[in-house]
């Protein structure tokens, strides 16, 4: 029967250049002339670490990392925005988490959107990914066009298309 699987992944590669070319551009900023703030990627536990001096600085980071993330094709749905701590004198600590897998929760909700369409498709979350099958191909190709038109908080990927 033919199948394919519902994945939410971020090229770890693709996500480094684009850290990478925010690093470059914040430092070529004049309004970050003189500042001390450091982006860092933690490659293992996928964490942006942002530290800087005050909350403007934090915003423009903030959104370097995104529209450099938007010009490399990773989708910033999969950032996930933690909470501002105070670090050491004043400087601002900030983390950001990239979000790998579906969680349970929009598993769920992808399972239920195929299965309200009314397709004649078998939806079944695997840990962290939900294998769609069916008889026919083009019902493989309905799912897939039903779910890049939802939204579900996170980016999806469509891998894995068996014969």
């Amino acid at each position: 029967m033919p199948s394919f699987d519902i994945v939410s992944k971020v090229d770890a590669q693709t996500l480094d250049n684009a850290i990478n070319n925010a690093k470059k551009e914040i430092l070529n900023r004049f309004d970050f002339n003189g500042s001390k703030s450091t982006i860092d990627l933690d490659k293992k536990t996928n964490v942006i670490t942002i530290v800087t001096e005050d909350d403007m600085r934090l915003k423009a980071i903030e959104g370097s990392i995104i529209s450099r993330m938007m010009k490399q094709n990773l989708d910033p749905k999969s950032l996930n925005f933690g909470d501002e701590h105070q670090a050491s004198g004043n400087m601002i600590r900030k983390e950001i988490s990239i979000k790998e897998g579906l969680d349970k929760e929009a598993a769920k909700k992808v399972v239920a959107k195929i299965k309200a369409s009314g397709l004649k498709v078998q939806p079944a979350i695997m840990d962290d990914q939900v294998r769609v099958t069916a008889k026919k191909i083009d019902d493989l190709q309905a799912v897939i066009s039903l779910c890049r038109n939802e939204d579900f908080d996170q980016p999806l990927q469509f891998i894995n298309m068996r014969n």
